[in-house]
């Protein structure tokens, strides 16, 4: 059978431990620790994550993103927000994020509240962009039809027309940044035997302390 062998192979993971006295005292600290070295140690895209959300008819929506700001608020990404992750974050305002760092045999699951990043930031961030994403960003409409790739690209054409390499581009008013404000944060690493480490910190509302606990693999 195609792609058998796949699916069958079993992998033993390496001996790296996770033990409470590990942790650093927050869970965006902790994560901080594990971005730090997944970037060392050559990961590629360490800050790409699975950005889970709800969609309005209530189905599971999954799609890579990048993080672009991690703090003690949250977990900051940005986009289109009229595209379909916006529509669903605007029915449900929640979300799950995972770090798939496989090389290393770890991940990290976030589930949490989604606040809208307000102006000042979006903009910080929007300016910083290259030249380029900023006119591909004004000239797509995320998520929706399009007549084919040669329709696409001569709307960025267009765009690139009207604000050329040495002119700034605005940043449009359906675009900007949302934050995962965490209530769990799961840091998993993978053993030998599958008795992989799960520790887990949560807090039932941002005004409580966290409190951290070991999962069963």
């Amino acid at each position: 059978m195609a792609g058998e062998e796949a699916l069958t192979r079993h992998t033993d993971y390496g001996a790296e431990q996770l033990e409470e006295g590990d942790l650093a005292p927050t869970p965006h600290e902790q994560f901080t620790r594990w971005l730090d070295e997944a970037a060392r140690r050559g990961v590629y895209e360490p800050n790409a994550m699975v950005l889970g959300t709800i969609g309005a008819d209530g189905v599971p929506q999954s799609r890579t993103v990048l993080c672009r700001g991690v703090d003690e608020r949250g977990f900051v990404f940005y986009t289109d927000r009229s595209s379909r992750k916006g529509q669903a974050l605007a029915a449900h305002p929640v979300a799950t994020l995972l770090f798939p760092w496989y090389a290393l045999h770890r991940q990290v699951l976030v589930t949490g509240v989604v606040h809208l990043v307000d102006d000042a930031e979006s903009d910080a961030y929007w300016d910083s962009r290259p030249h380029g994403s900023r006119t591909a960003a004004t000239a797509s409409r995320q998520s929706q039809p399009v007549e084919g790739r040669e329709a696409l690209e001569a709307r960025v054409r267009a765009e690139a027309e009207r604000y050329p390499a040495d002119v700034s581009v605005p940043r449009p008013e359906r675009w900007g940044g949302y934050r995962v404000t965490p209530t769990r944060v799961e840091f998993w690493q993978g053993r030998t035997s599958r008795l992989h480490d799960r520790l887990v910190f949560s807090r039932p509302a941002v005004t409580e302390p966290w409190r951290v606990e070991r999962l069963q693999p």
